[in-house]
């Protein structure tokens, strides 16, 4: 029988994220999605479009699931975005956490289901265990608690770091992370890029999300009231880091810097590497080349944050030995910080079909 995913923000960025990896996937078949309108269909997608979800909706009320909610317009395709209710869930094998005001509501469920969680929400649940199977080599748990994906510059690090350590051992490592706005959702999109109109039409700046001037600005800090502030990002990656590398057999954990950028996509990476005997470039490059890393060598486009968009894994690149420290190195990485967290989600939950 197949296992049904109950994905909850379905309408979110990281909700369209994961449906779009998990459609290049037999999980595509089974993913539901759920959200919290009431009505049935919208009427500006058409009668064809409402005809479709009203015979789906027929279809489970015969076999005896209600079900309600409405469509909505998902670049540009017609979906069906199920109303979140205490039963909808009950039936779900796994349920995808990936964000929107409902989470809270679908924990307050208590469904049994398989709960894995892409908003930390669960963080503080002493059964919740953390994971990132692509930064986890050899590493496996099927606890039935909820599982929570790592932050996704901590798996990026982790990935990197771990490959390298297994035939150059690390003595030590400096990161500075770039954060886009898509961290913060779409909220955080849409307020860089008013800003950034509004600059050029010297119209006042809005400010709810980063409490300040986002765009055009590379920040060290949030406004005052801006929620999780920079630090406690920051804090997250770090405990999320040091839990990943420890399962790779103790690397040193680096020290790092978070950073926002005025950017709308992708998490961007500057690393600096001390190893106890430092490879050459190629050498580091060799290393590195394998799946969910694509190297860029000097003859190759630099990675970056537009050049990673919608791409699976991270990409290295620009890599360079440190003139002043003869065993350490320079490397600029970046990654789809919402593709990381979707082919973590894939990756769990195959390990437990």
């Amino acid at each position: 029988m197949a296992e049904t995913i109950a994905l909850v923000g379905g309408e979110t960025l990281l909700g369209r994220e994961v449906r779009e990896v998990f459609g290049e996937t037999a999980l595509g078949r089974n993913l539901q999605l759920f959200g919290g309108e009431p009505e049935l269909a919208d009427p500006a997608l058409g009668d064809i479009a409402q005809d479709a979800v009203k015979k789906t909706v027929a279809k489970k009320k015969a076999v005896g699931r209600s079900i309600s909610g409405k469509i909505i317009e998902i670049d540009g395709a017609a979906e069906f975005l199920a109303r979140l209710t205490p039963d909808a869930l009950q039936s779900a094998d796994f349920i995808i956490l990936a964000g929107g005001k409902l989470r809270t509501e679908a924990l307050e469920a208590n469904p049994d289901s398989v709960i894995v969680d892409l908003t930390y929400s669960l963080e503080d649940d002493p059964d919740a265990r953390l994971r990132a199977p692509l930064a986890e080599a050899g590493y496996s748990n099927d606890d039935p608690g909820p599982v929570i994906v790592a932050h996704p510059a901590a798996v990026a690090i982790a990935m990197v770091l771990g490959r390298l350590n297994t035939t150059y051992p690390i003595t030590n490592a400096a990161i500075h992370i770039f954060e886009p706005a898509s961290e913060r959702g779409k909220e955080g999109m849409d307020e860089l890029q008013t800003q950034t109109v509004s600059l050029f039409s010297f119209q006042p700046l809005p400010k709810a999300v980063f409490d300040t001037q986002l765009s055009f600005a590379m920040l060290p800090r949030l406004g005052d009231r801006a929620k999780p502030t920079l630090e406690d990002v920051e804090d997250r990656i770090e405990r999320h880091l040091a839990t990943l590398l420890d399962r790779l057999g103790g690397i040193p954990m680096p020290s790092i810097r978070l950073i926002q950028a005025p950017v709308f996509h992708g998490h961007s990476f500057s690393l600096w590497i001390e190893f106890e005997d430092a490879p050459t470039v190629a050498e580091i490059e060799d290393a590195l080349a394998g799946q969910s890393i694509d190297v860029r060598s000097a003859d190759h486009e630099a990675p970056s944050n537009l050049a990673v968009a919608a791409q699976a894994g991270v990409m290295v690149g620009s890599i360079a030995p440190d003139r002043n420290n003869s065993n350490a190195a320079w490397i600029w990485m970046a990654a789809d910080n919402l593709r990381l967290m979707a082919e973590n989600a894939a990756a769990i939950i195959n390990e437990r079909l």
